[in-house]
């Protein structure tokens, strides 16, 4: 018996028949207009965009993160120039290649008109590559526009580099993203015709996990909506389950700017300050994977090192303040690794909190007080007619004396034997403590004795 060949055709089998190319790529923006982010470069007046809209446009670097509109904004180039526009392999590009567009730049310069070359990752191009774009960048044969992902600083030599403007673009915002997002919804190019709902939490899943990146934002809500049959209505509802299926990330109870931010952030700083390194991490760990933003992480960590260790661990600010400058510089996701760094080191670093308990005492005390004057021997006696009011008058400085160090009064006098800052034993505070106390008593002996 012959059996009959039955053909199964799935659901992302259907969609993808009718999809011909990625839901990314359908929905690039095709003018100015439609381009999202980048107002910093792209804004009204703004000399980028000016420079596109009047054709002038000149050989550039945009440097940034994926997804972020580079490529895009090359293409939408592209359809406005009046030059000829090529677009060029830096993976699969030999130094002949080069000449040959050069070659041919040239000639159509010699005939009246401009060539635009844009090289996508042009920091792959090894260092010979990159001089044979010189001299036709250099005469204007060759407008070169490049992207790439990494520093230009580092990876393209300085003669090209010196002759292109490096344009810095930054990871999209999430309210940039939701725009992409809600366009792709409701856009004849995008999924309009697949009647999609989608609800606010998968909407913000979606847009949280993408990480600033347009592309990896469409392939998710893409994927999403393959996931999705339609119901007896006809429409495709996206919950939180296909979008943590089309991001694979679980989604967690966690809102930015909602009581589960603050009480997971009071629980990391609260591991730190008792010195649970594992407990700390751990607390890290659910920020950065809900979608936390690595710069607030960041400053907490420096008011920590300040508040909760102070001078027990001096480097403990200078390790918060260099994770804080690293996430700047690196960015997510390479930025949870000098983040983990500087958590561990804080908890378990020696701990004090006596700068910060001064610094509210001496607050508490000003917001209090009388705040009398400054007394005039510490006033300033370096402008004309100072010293005639007493200025500077009974100073001692203290360098000229041994050990650096000399009795003399540095508060008003109704201030004087105030204490704001006592140093604990821990650490490194306790050699603090021992130089303060030696101090102190000396200071104490000469009030005892003044005529001494």
């Amino acid at each position: 018996m012959q059996l009959k060949e039955v053909k199964i055709v799935s659901l992302f089998d259907e969609m993808r028949q009718q999809i011909e190319e990625p839901l990314a790529s359908r929905m690039r923006p095709r003018s100015l207009e439609e381009f999202v982010g980048q107002e910093h470069l792209l804004g009204e007046g703004r000399l980028l965009r000016k420079s596109i809209e009047e054709d002038k446009i000149t050989s550039m670097i945009f440097y940034g993160p994926p997804g972020c509109g580079k490529s895009t904004l090359a293409y939408i180039i592209a359809n406005i120039t009046k030059a000829h526009f090529e677009t060029f392999s830096a993976t699969s590009s030999t130094v002949a290649d080069i000449r040959k567009v050069g070659e041919l730049a040239r000639k159509r310069k010699g005939a009246g008109q401009k060539t635009i070359l844009f090289v996508d990752e042009i920091h792959r191009f090894n260092k010979a590559q990159q001089d044979a774009f010189l001299p036709y960048v250099e005469e204007g044969s060759l407008i070169l526009i490049g992207s790439t992902t990494e520093n230009p600083y580092f990876t393209i030599n300085s003669p090209l580099l010196s002759r292109m403007k490096v344009l810095t673009f930054q990871p999209l915002s999430d309210e940039e993203l939701g725009k992409i997002l809600d366009r792709a919804l409701t856009d004849e190019r995008g999924l309009k015709k697949y009647n999609i709902v989608i609800d606010e939490r998968a909407r913000e899943h979606l847009i949280r996990y993408a990480g600033g990146d347009a592309r990896n934002l469409l392939n998710s809500l893409e994927l999403a909506a393959l996931l999705t049959p339609p119901n007896e209505k006809g429409e495709r509802c996206i919950g939180i389950k296909e979008a943590e299926e089309a991001s694979q990330r679980r989604a967690l109870l966690y809102d930015r700017e909602g009581d589960e931010h603050y009480q997971i952030i009071s629980a990391y700083i609260k591991s730190i300050r008792g010195s649970d390194p594992d407990a700390a991490i751990y607390w890290l760990a659910r920020m950065l994977y809900a979608g936390e933003d690595p710069r607030f992480i960041a400053r907490r960590l420096v008011i920590a090192a300040a508040e909760d260790i102070g001078n027990a661990d001096p480097l403990a600010l200078l390790v918060a303040t260099a994770a804080a400058q690293a996430v700047e510089l690196i960015g997510m996701p390479e930025a949870q690794i000098p983040l983990a760094q500087a958590t561990i080191y804080l908890s378990t670093a020696p701990k004090s909190n006596s700068a910060y308990l001064a610094i509210s005492r001496a607050m508490n005390e000003v917001a209090e007080g009388k705040n009398p004057p400054v007394p005039l021997h510490l006033r300033n006696p370096s402008f004309w007619g100072a010293k005639k009011m007493g200025y500077g008058e009974g100073y001692k400085y203290p360098h000229s004396y041994e050990g650096h160090f000399v009795v003399q009064e540095y508060l008003p006098k109704e201030l004087i034997g105030k204490r704001f800052y006592e140093p604990t034993e821990e650490g490194e505070e306790r050699k603090i403590k021992e130089r303060l106390e030696k101090w102190r008593r000396l200071i104490k002996l000469a009030r005892e004795k003044p005529s001494e």
